[in-house]
């Protein structure tokens, strides 16, 4: 039996069912990249049937469009054109929805509930039932009380953890094999730990000074010109490791060559608030006073200065992408900022953050005493209106000290005053990480050649501003225009009137006299005029003169070059 032409096309659309479905996925993710509704270019026709509807109504501006479009669409040229870049746009949306396919297989999961469920009733032990084994292992409850408070920091990868007790314990811990790598005790009092551009370097903000260590534990700098230093925080595309200590003084650092950039008295007394923008490098400290300023390295003044609270500011976050700010303050309040207009967007009541921290996927994490709440954008990131996502209530006497979320991995670090512990929050890491920027399984000798690079594309200082996209910019011209001839009459005529219509004080006798009153007047009108320049057109004339005279000097072989006029 044969079968038809039409048959056969038939039997070549019949595909598997798991080739059927990995088939419509990539359609709805190539409609996902598209820049939206393609040129048609098949209207030729409908132009012509406009044409003659036109010229039977004798409407003159249909026949106008009608002919300009006949126009366009008869360019072969253009049409050829036209229709190449179109196909370029399939095929770039068609590559970005492979790549995104079989690239970036993960996906970032929140919490769902049904029906009447809320997902701040979730306890954590339901979530450790549910998920697999590896992610099972990230919630954990490391118990010091002899060392603590703890603060915590991730490196960029979320590979490496650094803790910091305040009684002088420090702990480098892997954290994707959760074994040890090394753990010191400086026997004084460590008030805050950064890590620098890697995993083999940190620093120690101690009792007097700041310390910077190597990953086997050495001591390599000692940092005295800072002082007893209360906040670190590392400038990575800068090399910068910023500090502000006891007085309020806030120092930036070169690690590179080991100089001090800047040394600014920020005037706003002590703080223990800092945090750095990851968008632009410039670093935001909170104050007694309810203010929040922002500082760069080549400025004495501050950038920007805020009223954010009425009373003190006890923590401030920033969003991954760098256009929003979180702040809470003393009396029961978080705040949400928009940097680019400097409005607030979102008052949260009835919560006092002591500790506030950013997930990169926009998750807020605010905690206080021993209970952590964490804020979710129910709008999708359009409106940003953040609501209650998930709460997690600490063991009775954990008084927490610090948050922070862990690159890459849907979880967060908590360092109280009984050690630290981590908990899983569904939906807070970027679930595919990219292998130039942050790899967390990285080999020595990629380490070594990102270093370089990293080196290598160090930018200076000068670049840390509100708005780094001006970078590169041309500055525009200040050069203000010159008034008119008319502008300035009038300016002139408006400083005569007013000189003349100054009362003068009334004198002892013999400095009194109308003619000494009268001399006054003029020399205030005559002082007036000096301000405005004569604009007459003798200085253009003599110049004339002087270059007729000049020509008709010159020598008979250089007339033919003078100025005609």
């Amino acid at each position: 039996m044969e079968l038809s032409s039409e048959d056969n096309n038939l039997t070549d659309k019949v595909l598997p069912p798991v080739e059927q479905e990995s088939d419509v996925e990539l359609e709805t993710k190539v409609k996902k990249y598209l820049r939206g509704e393609g040129a048609n270019l098949e209207v030729y026709n409908m132009h012509i049937a406009l044409m003659i509807v036109a010229f039977r109504c004798e409407m003159q501006f249909l026949i106008m469009v009608s002919t300009c479009l006949l126009q366009t669409l008869e360019d072969k040229k253009l049409k050829t054109h036209l229709a190449s870049r179109e196909k370029l746009y399939g095929k770039s949306a068609k590559a970005a929805a492979k790549i995104e396919k079989w690239l970036l297989p993960a996906e970032a999961g929140y919490l769902e509930t049904d029906g009447l469920e809320k997902t701040w009733r979730v306890k954590q032990t339901d979530i450790a039932n549910e998920v697999d084994l590896l992610s099972s292992r990230n919630q954990y409850d490391i118990v010091l009380p002899d060392f603590g408070p703890y603060r915590l920091d991730f490196t960029a990868s979320g590979r490496h953890m650094l803790a910091g007790g305040r009684k002088g314990h420090i702990a480098l811990v892997d954290m994707m094999s959760m074994n040890l790598i090394k753990e010191i005790q400086v026997r004084e009092t460590v008030r805050d730990v950064a890590f620098l551009h890697n995993e083999q370097f940190f620093a120690a903000a101690q009792k007097k000074y700041a310390y910077i260590y190597g990953r086997d534990g050495t001591e390599l700098h000692c940092l005295k010109e800072r002082g007893p230093v209360a906040r670190l925080q590392f400038l990575k595309n800068h090399f910068l490791l910023a500090s502000v200590n006891k007085s309020g003084q806030l120092h930036y650092q070169d690690v590179t060559y080991g100089g001090m950039v800047a040394s600014i008295r920020t005037g706003k007394g002590r703080t223990d608030v800092m945090e750095v923008n990851p968008y632009n490098g410039v670093v935001a400290l909170g104050h007694s006073g309810g203010t929040v300023t922002m500082w760069k390295p080549t400025s004495q003044a501050p950038l920007v200065q805020m009223q954010c609270h009425p009373g003190p500011v006890s923590s401030v976050a920033f969003h991954p992408n760098g256009h929003l700010m979180a702040t809470s303050g003393k009396e029961r309040k978080i705040k949400i900022w928009d940097l680019r207009k400097f409005e607030e967007i979102q008052t949260i009541h009835g919560f006092h953050a002591k500790t506030l921290s950013f997930s990169q996927k926009g998750l807020l994490a605010a905690g206080t005493g021993s209970f952590v709440q964490i804020l979710g954008d129910s709008s999708g990131g359009s409106s940003h209106n953040y609501s209650r996502y998930m709460n997690h209530p600490m063991v009775k006497g954990y008084q927490i000290e610090k948050l922070m979320f862990r690159p890459y991995e849907d979880v967060i670090g908590i360092g109280h005053s009984m050690g630290w512990s981590s908990i899983l929050i569904p939906g807070s890491g970027e679930p595919n990480f990219d292998s130039w920027v942050a790899n967390p399984f990285e080999t020595s000798k990629q380490r070594r050649e990102k270093e370089v690079h990293m080196l290598l594309d160090k930018l200076p200082p000068e670049t840390i501003m509100l708005d780094p996209s001006k970078i590169g910019a041309m500055r525009p011209s200040r050069r203000k225009e010159k008034p008119s001839r008319g502008e300035i009459e009038a300016e002139k005529e408006v400083a005569i009137e007013a000189a003349k219509s100054t009362e003068l004080k009334n004198k002892t006798k013999g400095r009194n006299k109308p003619s000494k009153r009268t001399k006054k007047k003029k020399e205030m009108v005559e002082n007036a005029k000096r301000t405005f320049p004569e604009q007459g057109h003798n200085t253009t004339l003599k110049k004339r003169r002087i270059g007729e005279d000049a020509a008709a000097e010159l020598p008979t072989s250089l007339k033919r070059f003078a100025r005609k006029n």
